[in-house]
């Protein structure tokens, strides 16, 4: 099922329950969201990520960095992580965000997926670190990819292609009852950067 088929409405809630999501579509000026893309992408610390799978240590092809307000430890997939001091990029973006949400946030898992073939299996970022129910904030640069939610109960499934330079904000119990993709495909070559601004509570 699409999650809709004109242009999105930042506020109507895309979830039929147990949730909220607002799609924004893209936010910036185009040559303000191609400058963007073209400095984060030479400029960020991008490492292989890691994960521990049923015990054993593996490096994935996907690439992330980690930025906050303070040097927090943040641990996901049995590995911990430490925030590097914010890139003046990524603060730039952050204070139009949170003009856009009404929400604060101190800290961006940013991700990089240098083609189609790199995505993510289904999950839901409910690490013990993070504040209970705050709101996840993801912005798109680079190549448009399709992202899906799984109710976790029921198994209902609703898909959307995120745009470049594109804002969606997962809210409230929606980690509790849906798990989120990104699939992989084989019709995109491009490089996609994903903006993750969160609030770590527990630190």
């Amino acid at each position: 099922m699409n999650l809709f088929d004109t242009y999105p409405d930042g506020k109507k809630n895309l979830l039929p329950y147990d949730g909220e999501v607002n799609y924004h579509g893209p936010i910036f000026p185009p040559q303000t969201t191609d400058t963007y893309y073209n400095t984060l992408l030479t400029q960020l610390n991008w490492k292989p990520d890691e994960a521990v799978i049923f015990g054993k240590h593996i490096l994935t092809k996907r690439k992330v960095a980690w930025y906050g307000d303070f040097p927090f430890e943040y641990t996901y997939s049995g590995i911990q992580k430490k925030a590097l001091t914010w890139h003046p990029t990524l603060l730039e973006i952050k204070a139009i965000i949170e003009r856009i949400s009404g929400e604060l946030f101190n800290s961006c898992l940013c991700n990089l997926y240098e083609e189609g073939s790199q995505g993510m299996a289904w999950h839901s970022d409910g690490e013990k670190d993070l504040k209970k129910h705050g709101v996840i904030a993801s912005v798109t640069l680079g190549a448009e990819r399709k992202f899906g939610f799984k109710h976790k109960g029921s198994k209902e499934t609703l898909y959307m292609i995120l745009e470049h330079g594109s804002l969606l904000l997962m809210k409230g119990v929606t980690q509790d009852h849906w798990m989120h993709r990104l699939p992989p495909t084989t019709k995109v070559h491009q490089p996609r950067i994903n903006l993750t601004f969160r609030t770590i509570e527990n630190h």
